[in-house]
């Protein structure tokens, strides 16, 4: 049969592979499996042989309900789990099971989702804040401090215990380990009736380690003269596996009900259509009025996704250059911002991106430019899950610099035009590190164990291979515990949470409702560590905010007529011509004529 443009066919057919309910005694089983010279769908001990087709599809329709255990038979040889498997409950080498999406009665059956502009988001990693119910039971109080949104790292079914979510291998099945799928719905039920949209991490640029059987009999799914950090690339010039991928997002979106995907380091997907093929079906295939959020990490700043189909992107660049401004870290990608960290935050404000075009530390041009788009194209972060885990030491930036110029950048942070993202805890000002933990066993354990320590090993403070060795495991149970939020002191945490929650107040009071045609108007250096940045408001307002995290108080002026919102410390805006050391401050005024062309 002919294959139709891959997004095309998801939108109008629904999903393609995997076990899919037709009615209650009746269930198709679809997999593309082009090596293979036979495939069997074994249920219990009988194995029902599949049809194939021209293009190395393999399916059957076969009397069984939800609830059903099933795998292929691969050539008569190995048998497997489905790679488009809704539910994995024993683990990824073991048999799928039926999964049926009507099974969940939805109580909050009129959500629409939130306005993108509206979005105040919380990170979180699902295992660390005790899988789908433990998260579901934590929806209230991230709403209290005032959080929109809530994203989760990745779900998808992984070798072991606990994991980043990055090495998932059944991207389908959320893991057996978080919760059962009907306990994910009803995670996002009760996220929905508290007003929180619910955004979902997804990796389509590379499977895990462990678990992944497609080389088996689908070698075509990758491509060996095109390699990733993680190995062969995804061959998405295949149909089916652009099918296979644009399925797995309509059905988070779709099935479970998820408000937006947040798509991991895309600049490692080629050919880069795939993404304009995704975005395209995902909009064709949402009702009108209903809100999608699409957002992507990518290191090639791909700015024309911005303006088509996809709503903003994690703004790393921003990030690294406050990082080094801030702690004057420069080795690994932050050598890249080292030269004058002070003058990429404010092109970072101003214009988005930091890399529109020019080479980077490593001679590679990379990044377009970016400083047509409104600031809500850009999610901005003073720490995620990479930022923190990608230390040796997992430490928050709590711990690295001191606490009044960590109120200060977080002012920045959350009073941005740009649209927010927190990583979970930074509401009470977490200390807890958060590492990088796997839990794979014998050989793999050793090689992930020893790749961490020598990825390491030209930073300083770890040149020597004794030092390396208090890098924590990632397979150990303890750097896993290690790594969930802790409230060291209850006291400086409701202290914290306080002021934070009055932060994010201020964010949907002047700002959420007037960030939809808002642009910069630039941003000034006030010297090094300091500097004032201007954007003008959807309804004419100008919205300024003066940062001074160096040790020196700093001369500025402050405009004529601007009330000011917010300072940080409160006792900074009482000084009219000077900007205290260490402080932040918040302004609003009208907009003059002059500040039109500006």
């Amino acid at each position: 049969m002919d294959i139709a443009r891959a997004e095309d066919i998801a939108v109008g057919l629904g999903s393609t592979y995997g076990a899919i309910v037709i009615d209650a005694v009746h269930v198709r089983f679809c997999l593309w499996a082009p090596d293979a010279e036979r495939v069997d769908l074994v249920i219990g001990h009988v194995l029902h042989p599949m049809l194939p087709d021209s293009d190395g599809n393999y399916t059957l329709i076969v009397q069984a309900k939800a609830g059903t255990s099933y795998c292929y038979l691969i050539n008569g040889e190995h048998r497997i789990p489905d790679p488009a498997s809704r539910a994995q409950p024993a683990g990824v080498h073991c048999a799928s099971v039926v999964a049926d999406p009507s099974d969940y009665l939805w109580q909050q059956s009129d959500w629409q989702g939130l306005p993108w502009h509206r979005a105040i988001i919380c990170e979180l990693h699902v295992g660390a804040m005790g899988g789908f119910d433990g998260v579901r039971q934590l929806l209230p109080r991230l709403a209290a401090c005032g959080y929109t949104a809530i994203e989760l790292m990745p779900i998808g079914s992984f070798e072991g215990e606990r994991n980043w979510g990055y090495d998932g291998v059944l991207p389908y099945a959320p893991d057996a380990s978080y919760g059962t799928p009907a306990s994910l719905k009803a995670m996002i039920d009760e996220a929905h009736r508290l007003g929180l949209a619910v955004i979902l991490d997804v990796v389509y640029n590379h499977f895990g380690p462990v678990g992944n059987y497609l080389p088996l009999y689908a070698s075509l799914f990758f491509r060996p003269e095109l390699q990733t950090p993680w190995g062969a690339a995804i061959d998405f010039r295949k149909p089916q596996v652009a099918r296979y991928f644009i399925d797995n997002a309509l059905m988070w979106l779709h099935d479970y009900r998820f408000d937006g995907l947040r798509l991991d380091a895309v600049h490692a997907i080629k050919p880069k259509t795939f993404l304009d093929e995704l975005g395209s079906a995902i909009r064709k295939s949402c009702a009108a009025g209903r809100e999608v959020f699409l957002i992507v990490e990518n290191e090639a700043n791909r700015a024309g996704l911005l303006r088509a189909d996809y709503d903003a992107q994690w703004n790393d660049d921003a990030h690294n250059a406050l990082h080094v401004m801030l702690t004057g870290e420069h080795e690994g990608y932050y050598a890249d911002f080292q030269a004058d960290p002070t003058d990429s935050v404010a092109c970072a404000l101003s214009e988005g991106f930091v890399f529109q075009g020019q080479p980077d530390r490593r001679g590679i041009r990379r990044g377009e430019p970016s400083r047509d788009l409104a600031p809500a194209s850009f999610v901005l972060f003073l720490q995620n899950h990479d930022q923190i885990g990608n230390r040796p030491m997992g430490e928050r930036l709590a711990s690295l610099i001191a606490e009044d110029d960590l109120r200060a950048v977080t002012v920045l942070a959350a009073l941005s035009p740009m649209v927010p993202l927190f990583f979970m805890g930074e509401e009470w000002g977490c200390r807890t590190p958060f590492f990088y933990f796997t839990d794979y066993q014998d050989e793999l354990a050793e090689r992930v164990r020893e790749g961490r320590r020598r990825e390491f090993a030209h930073f300083s403070g770890f040149t020597d291979p004794a030092s390396r060795l208090l890098i924590p495991d990632p397979n150990a149970e303890g750097t896993f515990e290690a790594s969930v939020p802790r409230v060291e002191n209850p006291t400086l945490a409701r202290t914290w949470i306080r002021w934070f929650e009055h932060l994010l107040y201020l964010r949907k009071e002047h700002l959420c409702g007037r960030l939809a045609l808002s642009r910069s108007l630039g941003t000034t250096v006030l010297a090094e560590r300091a500097l004032l940045a201007r954007w003008r408001l959807a309804d004419g307002c100008i919205w300024e905010i003066a940062l001074n995290v160096s040790p020196r108080d700093v001369a500025w002026h402050r405009s004529d007529g601007a009330r000011i919102i917010w300072s940080e410390p409160p006792d900074a805006a009482g000084r009219q011509e000077i900007l205290p050391a260490h402080s932040a401050m918040v302004l609003a005024s009208e907009m003059r004529d002059d500040d039109f062309d500006a």
